[in-house]
């Protein structure tokens, strides 16, 4: 993943406005480290991303956007 994807997915789960301030307030327990600071230490986006959605307890249907369905095996 892209990490203008990652921003993509972002505002499209948490709004344009409020994205940025939770990629930079919101400490992942998982890497001790807010989303900015992950992608800066070179964190693969789709890492930081599944990481957030888990402890924000986004539904795995979002979990590739809000229009994009799961394919199941």
């Amino acid at each position: 993943m892209r990490e203008s994807r990652f921003w993509s997915l972002m505002e499209g789960e948490f709004g344009a406005g409020y994205a940025p301030v939770l990629a930079g307030e919101l400490v992942i327990s998982e890497y001790q480290l807010t989303a900015q600071q992950a992608l800066r230490a070179g964190v693969e986006p789709r890492r930081v991303w599944e990481a957030l959605c888990r402890q924000q307890d986004v539904p795995e249907e979002r979990l590739l956007g809000a229009d994009v369905p799961l394919k199941r095996d």
